[in-house]
């Protein structure tokens, strides 16, 4: 996090934990409170741009399941370009399966990593594949609940951690309503998809959607007309997870099925 974007200095840092030890004895209706307290400490205030966005640039990501074939280029990519414990991950892949019977067999071996094996029931419908990640949401609960700030959304739209600045408290990792985070081990802070910022900074691509052998992934920024994820959303009809909640997620899905949670 660069000097100008920290939310609180260190001294408010010591305070927060030593209030936050508080209510937590309090219980769930103090924590509540202070939560609610700390999420305006953690939101950015934003005027639209002319394009309708935040700011220009603003990165966002689109998915075509119709393209995704479940090979797991993607997660090993990821995998790979973020150093990611092994047992985690930071996108995975999801095969839904429809049977005749209209019940629903969700599966995920590994997150995807090594491709799935083929289907064999022969009373399926038919099946698809749903590449997950963070969905770096304008409005999340994970920055709304950090305590300290850990959790923020840079200018340019990405939620990322400050791992110097995460106290473990690990309140970000339940809030999420995706699953999209995790602990990690090694770091000893909360973890999870960066859009891979140090390379979208220097003009290149995340290594999910580089590596991708059918395109089924689209980066870029969202607030220019022309650029490729901007060009998908507009041409084609496209929904985020979870709509009803309202989270301004960044990612968006074409051939999203009511079957997908």
């Amino acid at each position: 996090m660069e000097e100008n974007e920290k939310l609180i200095t260190r001294s408010d840092l010591l305070k927060t934990i030593g209030q936050s030890v508080i209510l937590i004895g309090v219980g769930a209706g103090g924590y509540a409170a202070w939560s609610n307290v700390t999420s305006k400490i953690a939101k950015k205030t934003t005027k639209r741009t002319a394009t309708g966005y935040p700011a220009s640039p603003w990165y966002a990501m689109a998915i075509d399941i119709e393209k995704c074939i479940g090979c797991g280029s993607c997660v090993q990519a990821c995998s790979v370009e973020n150093d990611v414990p092994e047992g985690h991950f930071r996108t995975w892949i999801e095969r839904y399966v429809i049977k005749e019977d209209g019940s629903v067999d969700i599966s995920s071996p590994d997150g995807g990593i090594h491709g799935f094996p083929e289907v064999s029931d022969e009373n399926v419908t038919r099946a698809f594949f749903v590449p997950k990640l963070c969905n770096h949401c304008d409005d999340s609960p994970c920055t709304q609940v950090c305590p300290v700030g850990a959790t923020f959304e840079t200018s340019d739209g990405v939620v990322m951690v400050d791992y110097d600045w995460c106290v473990g408290c690990r309140y970000c990792i339940q809030a999420c309503p995706y699953g999209s985070r995790f602990w990690n081990e090694k770091k000893r802070t909360a973890d999870k998809c960066t859009l891979c910022y140090h390379r979208i900074k220097k003009g290149q691509v995340p290594a999910c959607v580089e590596v991708c052998p059918t395109g089924a992934r689209i980066f870029g920024d969202i607030s220019d007309k022309e650029s490729p994820v901007a060009k998908f959303v507009r041409e084609n009809a496209t929904n985020v997870m979870k709509p009803h909640l309202k989270t301004g997620a960044k990612v968006q899905y074409k051939g999203l099925s009511k079957e997908v949670v």
